[in-house]
């Protein structure tokens, strides 16, 4: 099914993206920041061997979804619910990566249907007590989260120029620019199909503008609304000792959090080599799908 704009009671509209099976139980995706709704291919004809379907939306403010202002990391759950119902779905499965961790773990929280949780690469909360946020960050991106701490008023700006370089972006551009300082297990991880999979996501997620993006920022950096001691479903945490996007201490936090939480803190692996591949999708599929009646 082509993305397609889906109406919800408050009159925003959501790019919903859903693939494989009508009847199968929905696993619900959160993708990165930037990002929007396109799915990683290795994953879908997984996913759909095992009979799930894959259901996915750019958030608010991102390619043609209504911005929301001062969206919460905690608003998602009613978005998913208002999905699930159209549906027709009374479970799901949750997955985040990266700027979706918080997404995911706020459905896993407060989502009537969640059945199971895994967040890759996530961010912990910035106000989490034990959790020195900054720890391990470039200091661009220390600078950066600073400003997003004033709201987003203070930070699109910052994100302006950025827009024209993601409007444009290309496989190449990645491989050639992005990639080419990090560590060789990270650039092994980044395939050519990876790369212009990557590019045609941040390309739409800025599609309308960079309100999205600033959005997500700021919603992370502030309170999220919920705590994670709340979920009661179970949880995979995966994370890398050598991420250099999300410190590892987010993920340690995480893991040590998160009730019952099952960890993969993976030494050596970075923000796109943990669960990369076709072993570790099935290892997190299986996990996920263990979870259901």
């Amino acid at each position: 099914m082509p993305v397609t704009p889906f109406g919800l009671p408050d009159g925003r509209l959501l790019d919903l993206y859903t693939s494989g099976p009508e009847d199968g139980v929905p696993l619900v995706l959160h993708h990165g920041t930037p990002g929007s709704y396109h799915p990683m291919s290795e994953l879908e004809p997984a996913a759909h061997a095992r009979g799930l379907r894959i259901v996915s939306w750019s958030r608010p403010g991102y390619g043609g979804s209504t911005r929301q202002l001062g969206r919460r990391a905690v608003d998602v759950v009613a978005d998913a619910r208002v999905v699930l119902e159209h549906l027709g779905a009374d479970r799901c499965l949750v997955a985040g990566r990266s700027g979706g961790g918080a997404s995911a773990l706020a459905c896993a929280a407060r989502l009537e249907q969640a059945a199971a949780v895994v967040v890759v690469a996530g961010l912990a909360p910035f106000d989490a007590e034990g959790l020195d946020a900054f720890e391990g960050m470039a200091e661009d991106d220390v600078e950066a989260y600073g400003v997003a701490g004033e709201g987003a008023e203070a930070f699109v700006p910052l994100l302006a120029g950025e827009r024209d370089a993601f409007a444009q972006m290309t496989a190449e551009m990645i491989l050639g620019g992005m990639v080419s300082g990090m560590p060789a297990r990270e650039q092994a991880a980044f395939t050519a199909l990876l790369a212009a999979q990557m590019a045609e996501s941040f390309r739409e997620s800025v599609r309308t503008g960079v309100d999205g993006w600033a959005d997500d920022v700021v919603a992370t950096v502030l309170p999220w609304g919920f705590a994670v001691e709340e979920i009661r479903v179970p949880a995979a945490i995966w994370h890398g000792t050598d991420d250099r996007m999300v410190p590892f201490g987010h993920g340690r936090w995480l893991a040590e959090h998160v009730p019952g939480a099952d960890a993969h803190l993976v030494e050596g692996a970075g923000h796109v080599s943990i669960a990369h591949g076709e072993a570790d999708t099935a290892a997190i599929l299986d996990a996920l799908t263990a979870a259901l009646p």
